[in-house]
């Protein structure tokens, strides 16, 4: 066991590391709009600087852990820290949206990777007891606070300085976290590692499944849905899918093991994760556009009002877990995504009653944050509990990727609602004064935040105070799309875990940090 200084260096290099994760996935949301004023980005970019990230993450987390296994686990951590401080410099000196797009992808990998070789350090380090229960719940909490006051410190860098910092103030933390590892990380490495071999052909098809999906849930309408370039797109994709699965089925020791999905334990949980991912977690890139679009918030504002989106989960998981013991995953997982869909469809409800008060929709936001603690620490419990402790490692994989990839879709198709949504009030408010085509343009501006260029193009057309009023109902029409496929989306993988589950009674866990 490693003295108490080393091991408190070391717990501190890898909450560092979840802290500096976490706030780019979450403090970048708010900083959209600016990014679409300042770097002249269109909305389908906009999305891009989010989902890049996020898919990125995606392509590297199975072939991270072996990599870390074989090279040794300090060595590989110290250098994803490394090329994070350094990807996320890109991303802040980026002069144009897609330089940007391409640093975000960049980050991505260095994240996910970083991510993953945390986890395998705190593993290594805190190997059993109460040591390692107080490390990964304060690993955990730390976590959380990245992604839940990252919109406040976003806003708050924003104010100060400009949205450059959001990415730049990255590079300082990742010179601490490297000095950290330096001094306090012990070197590991797993001696039977050198005999595995990298899945390459799951990783590729993999990737360019998540990417063509992607690709064209945002350009399909551009394309043509029956355009050959579409066309393509859809049949490389669903190959790519096909292929992974065929490779991932027959290969020795796939880093997707479909054969776990026959645990009803495993499969309930890895539901409620992709419930949180088809309605909270995508909704909280959209949900800053619209405090600043339709409720007409400062970036300052706007980060603080995001704390009543996102707080409520840092305090629930202790409650989680007492509900978890005494009521088991099979009805407490279900139920914090019911409260999900709950909380979106108030949510719905207030935007409909703006003008009592922009505050209207702040108790659906709570309601959806209590929802996604309740939801989180027992799907992040079971997804590993569920499984013999020597496929925890790939469970614990397939758990973070599908959380992932289903965030990257479903940012896509959350998009597609949004637009779809302001077109339909567009139109009804326009009727024949725009052709489809400048209508299309008018309402993926709105959807991007561009709220000025979208009064230009309608100034022609009609009298100031009429303008701000058809182009706030628009916005308020579209998020209320949103917020009703973020309802539905939770409710419907609330029954659908519900039965996964099944009536049998679970063996009860014990209490386990979440990540």
């Amino acid at each position: 066991m490693p003295s108490a200084f080393p091991s408190f260096l070391s717990l501190s290099a890898v909450c560092l590391a979840a802290l500096m994760f976490g706030l780019e996935i979450s403090s970048v949301p708010v900083i959209l709009p600016v990014l679409e004023a300042q770097l002249h980005a269109d909305f389908q970019s906009l999305q891009w600087v989010m989902n890049a990230y996020t898919i990125a993450c995606t392509t590297v987390l199975m072939a991270t852990g072996t990599l870390a296994d074989r090279y040794g686990r300090r060595r590989v951590f110290a250098l994803t820290v490394l090329a994070f401080g350094v990807a996320s410099l890109l991303c802040g000196l980026a002069p144009s949206a897609p330089v940007l797009i391409g640093a975000r992808f960049l980050q991505g990998m260095a994240g996910g990777a970083m991510f993953i070789c945390s986890i395998a350090i705190l593993s290594h380090q805190f190997p059993e007891g109460k040591a390692r229960a107080r490390a990964f719940a304060i690993w955990g909490v730390v976590a959380g606070v990245g992604l839940g006051f990252g919109p406040a410190v976003g806003g708050f860098i924003v104010s100060l300085a400009s949205w450059h910092w959001v990415f730049l103030v990255q590079a300082p933390l990742a010179a601490l976290g490297l000095a950290l590892i330096w001094v306090g990380v012990v070197e590991s490495n797993d001696p039977q590692a050198r005999q595995q071999k990298l899945d390459l052909a799951g990783i590729v098809t993999l990737t360019i499944a998540v990417l063509g999906l992607a690709l064209l849930i945002t350009q399909g309408d551009g394309l043509g849905w029956a355009s050959g370039t579409a066309l393509g797109l859809m049949a490389v994709t669903a190959a790519s899918w096909v292929g992974f699965v065929l490779v991932e089925r027959f290969r020795p020791h796939p880093m997707f093991d479909f054969s776990v999905f026959r645990i009803r334990e495993f499969s309930g949980a890895i539901v409620g994760c992709i419930g949180m991912n088809c309605s909270y977690w995508p909704f909280m890139i959209y949900l800053p556009l619209y405090f600043s679009a339709g409720l007409g918030y400062d970036t300052t504002l706007t980060g603080l009002a995001l704390l009543v989106y996102t707080v409520p989960f840092l305090v629930m998981p202790p409650v989680a877990q007492w509900l978890l013991l005494r009521y088991q995953a099979r009805v407490v997982i279900p139920a914090g995504l019911s409260l999900i869909g709950l909380g979106f469809a108030l949510m719905k409800l207030g935007s409909g009653l703006a003008h009592l008060g922009h505050w209207t929709v702040l108790p659906g936001a709570l309601l959806a944050g209590i929802g996604l603690g309740l939801t989180t620490t027992p799907a992040t419990n079971m997804t590993t509990a569920s499984v013999p402790a020597n496929r925890a490692g790939m469970a614990s994989g397939m758990d973070v990727s599908a959380r992932l990839i289903t965030l990257a879709i479903n940012i896509a198709v959350m998009g597609l609602v949004l637009v779809a949504g302001i077109l339909s009030a567009l139109r009804a408010a326009l009727g024949t004064a725009l052709d489809d085509a400048r209508l299309r343009t008018l309402a993926e501006r709105l959807a991007g935040g561009d709220v000025a260029g979208a009064k230009s193009a309608l100034a022609p057309l009609m009298a100031p105070e009429t303008v701000d009023s058809v182009l706030q109902v628009a916005v308020v029409h579209g998020f209320g799309w949103v917020m009703l496929y973020g309802a539905v989306a939770a409710w419907i993988t609330a029954l659908l875990s519900l039965a996964v589950f099944g009536r049998r009674r679970l063996p009860v866990l014990c209490a386990a940090p979440s990540s």
